[in-house]
């Protein structure tokens, strides 16, 4: 034996997995990889009570173990890839998609060839993909198979047909994805009516494609226009963020747009030169839900502590969090630094293996490399601003944002029983979503509108490597307004805000938060 003497945290490791049901993993979990800053508490938190007894020698007796109180507490940087797994158990509700293929998800979505000499990927059955869809691929073997592709005819629910050149590939390995990302309409078949949508706002309509086909919900955000000129509207204003607020056949409504909407036929010239093949860019959606749609999705954390015995490296030693829900999510966005997260689980029981039991069974890939999110050139977007029915660019509340922080907070509580050691199950409360920001004061009438109790929302863009993040608080409560005045320093303005149900908005916006991931973007997005 050569038992070292400690274990250096860099020899630890962070995963998790989702559960087949509360405390209990499926067949064959898969353990992805997450990268933590540091740890809160983490583990089992144990308590003993003491034997008080009247006795003359003035001394308690030893105690016996009462309870457990399982938890995991870490902060991390933001990466694209970092929240993927643990959004929809944050917002208790499961990933809206479109068509997509994942090797390491579940047998049906399965890729099993790439042909070069029809430019195919074959897979099994799934949702089917459709013509002028645009694909994201990634994880392929050869680099070829990789990137953003365009959907021909031909593409359905086992064949995805691609105007891009591929390259022969049997048996893509386990990451390989194919995820829609966007659509390109015809040439001209896409345009602007600065008012043609519900209530007045501006709508992108079509002629020819059903945009019920796109699988758009309200409430999500969408980007419009490629990198090519040929794939953005001729007026710049019309191009950019924008929110959908309702889709019909023809018509989506548009509103937090990136500015005024101006009428575009959809050519070259905006007056019946070449039509453009103008492309839309979205995401999975995920947002809070209500009643039956409300999904609960539990976690089992995974942390490795290292091998006790230097001769025996690969008998890792290992702690588990199980049962694991995810209770409270805070999103950091300070000026010239990194944007962080702190996530805090409340487990169901704790767990420690031997390094000779070794870890726990299931897949295992491998960290996907991926920059952290800066709050200087990454923050893309930041825009608190009245809500309104008809105008799609209110003016913003505030030009300049100095620092911000979001809080999801689901509220759970333990619960515990006679005959448990720790809790038997956990209760989800109220999901409350608040923020905190400081900005640099501008005009008196925002400290009347926070009087008045105005409805503001508030959107966060964020964008780096062709990929995004958008998070949208769709109606909000201020408070605060306290001016901070100080020698030599321009004036602030720490407001807090509380997000609220959005009903009162639109009766389509029955959730408080919700969150557009987007696994492509346009360098125009950047």
């Amino acid at each position: 034996m050569a038992t070292v003497n400690k274990i250096d945290s860099n020899v630890t490791g962070l995963r998790i997995a989702k559960e087949a049901s509360y405390g209990t993993l499926p067949g064959t979990p898969i353990w992805y990889p997450l990268e933590p800053n540091s740890y809160g508490d983490f583990g089992g938190n144990v308590t003993t009570t003491a034997r008080e007894t009247i006795n003359d020698s003035r001394s308690r007796l030893k105690g016996v173990t009462t309870d457990v109180e399982s938890t995991g507490n870490f902060e991390a940087d933001l990466t694209q890839n970092s929240l993927a797994e643990l959004l929809e158990g944050l917002f208790y509700a499961a990933y809206a998609k479109k068509a997509e293929r994942f090797n390491n998800h579940t047998a049906d979505s399965v890729i099993t060839d790439v042909a070069t000499a029809t430019d195919t990927y074959t897979f099994t059955t799934g949702t089917a993909f459709a013509s002028g869809d645009l694909v994201f691929a990634s994880g392929f073997t050869n680099a070829g198979n990789n990137g953003l592709k365009t959907a021909t005819s031909g593409s359905g629910a086992t064949s995805l047909v691609v105007l891009e050149n591929l390259v022969d590939e049997a048996a893509p390995p386990a990451l390989a994805k194919l995820v829609t990302v966007g659509f390109e309409f015809a040439s001209g078949d896409a345009t602007i009516d600065a008012d043609g949508g519900t209530g007045g706002l501006p709508a992108l309509k079509t002629t020819t494609k059903d945009l019920t086909e796109l699988g758009l919900t309200p409430g999500e955000f969408i980007y419009i226009g490629g990198d090519d000129a040929t794939e953005a509207f001729f007026t710049t204003a019309n191009n950019g963020w924008a929110r959908v607020k309702d889709v019909a056949a023809t018509t989506i409504t548009l509103d937090k747009t990136s500015a005024t909407m101006t009428d575009d036929d959809g050519t070259d010239d905006n007056s019946g030169g070449t039509g453009q093949t103008i492309r839309i860019f979205f995401g999975r959606t995920v947002q809070n839900k209500t009643g039956s749609d409300i999904v609960r999705t539990s976690y089992q954390l995974e942390r490795k502590l290292g091998a006790p015995d230097d001769a025996s490296p690969a008998q890792i030693q290992s702690e588990y969090v199980t049962g694991a829900i995810l209770n409270e999510f805070t999103l950091n966005l300070p000026t010239a630094d990194k944007v962080t997260t702190e996530m805090t689980f409340l487990g169901k029981d704790t767990e420690q293996r031997s390094g000779a039991t070794g870890v726990k069974s299931g897949t295992r890939p491998t960290l996907v490399a991926a920059d952290a999110f800066n709050g200087s050139s990454h923050v893309t977007r930041f825009r608190l601003a009245p809500v309104s029915s008809s105008n799609s660019y209110p003016t913003a509340t505030f030009a300049f944002v100095m620092e911000g922080s979001l809080t999801v907070n689901n509220n759970n509580s333990r619960n515990q029983a006679i005959g448990t050691l720790g809790a038997f199950d956990c209760s989800a409360g109220t999901f409350e979503v608040s923020a905190e920001v400081t900005a640099y004061f501008q005009s008196i009438s925002v400290l009347q509108s926070i009087r008045n109790n105005d409805d503001v929302s508030l959107d966060i863009a964020m964008v780096q490597d062709n990929a995004g993040i958008v998070i949208d608080l769709p109606l909000l409560t201020l408070s605060g307004g306290l001016a901070q005045v100080e020698l030599n320093e321009p004036v602030k303005l720490p407001l807090t805000v509380d997000a609220a149900q959005a009903t009162t908005v639109d009766t389509a916006y029955t959730h408080t938060a919700k969150v557009c991931v987007f696994d492509y973007l346009p360098d125009a997005a950047e």
